[in-house]
């Protein structure tokens, strides 16, 4: 029997799966911001300037943000690191990377921007002070392979983090599912023209790894001192890990 993953709720090849999340992400490239505020309600924001300042990232220092897509994050890091600093934008998906090169581009930002899969980065061993993934990890099809990718490049004394939506807090749950099932489809019908695209986002949130089980595979990747921050109630968690 042939090796099998999700994509979503169902179960299907990792070819396949890599084939299905790059329809899904040239689909919504060109509406990916605008979705994001009206999903989160602007909520996006302040989850990844959290994770800039749980970076501990100082100017000068050398960053990665891998499934970096329209280069939220690497905006971000870019103000943080300075001119002596260097932040290089990946995805695996062109129309996403290009949606975020031409945004850095326009702003005046002449940063790296690298087409690459997170499971095999182009990148030498120890290259980078920090490396990061938001809200990209459970598009990946072999997880561990890219968590342990993130290990390899980076220095002694750098950090790994992982911003991905994860376990809400149980009271909360109903109502969370009934947005998600409900609300997030109708919505990207009505913004982006592509309600399946939307439910596939709710369900891989379903079979995403939650707060603990994310934490081990770092572990298990080789990253030390892992924790997590859950924010807005578990929506979302900041997994951080370092190598010593």
């Amino acid at each position: 029997m042939s090796e099998q993953t999700n994509f979503g709720y169902e179960q299907v090849t990792p070819e396949e799966k890599t084939r299905r999340v790059r329809g899904v992400f040239d689909s919504v490239a060109t509406r990916y911001d605008l979705m994001n505020d009206l999903m989160s309600l602007g909520m996006h924001r302040a989850w990844k300037r959290f994770t800039i300042a749980a970076s501990g990232v100082r100017p000068g220092a050398r960053v990665l943000d891998v499934a970096g897509g329209t280069a939220d994050l690497a905006r971000l890091f870019a103000a943080r690191v300075g001119p002596t600093g260097s932040v290089v934008l990946t995805d695996i998906n062109g129309s996403m990377l290009a949606a975020g090169r031409d945004r850095m581009l326009n702003e005046g930002r002449l940063m790296p921007a690298v087409q690459c899969n997170a499971e095999a980065l182009p990148f030498h061993a120890a290259s980078f002070d920090c490396v990061s993934i938001a809200f990209g990890l459970r598009n990946v099809t072999r997880k561990e392979m890219a968590l342990a990718e993130m290990r390899r490049v980076l220095r002694p004394g750098g950090v790994a983090l992982v911003l991905e939506f994860s376990r809400v807090w149980a009271p909360l749950k109903p109502a969370y599912d009934w947005y998600s099932f409900n609300v997030l489809p109708r919505l990207g019908q009505a913004v982006a023209n592509d309600a399946a695209s939307y439910r596939y986002l709710a369900e891989s949130i379903r079979v995403h790894p939650d707060q603990q089980e994310l934490g081990a595979m770092m572990e298990s990747a080789g990253l030390e001192r892992v924790e997590w921050f859950n924010l807005s109630a578990g929506v979302v968690a900041l997994h951080r890990g370092y190598v010593f």
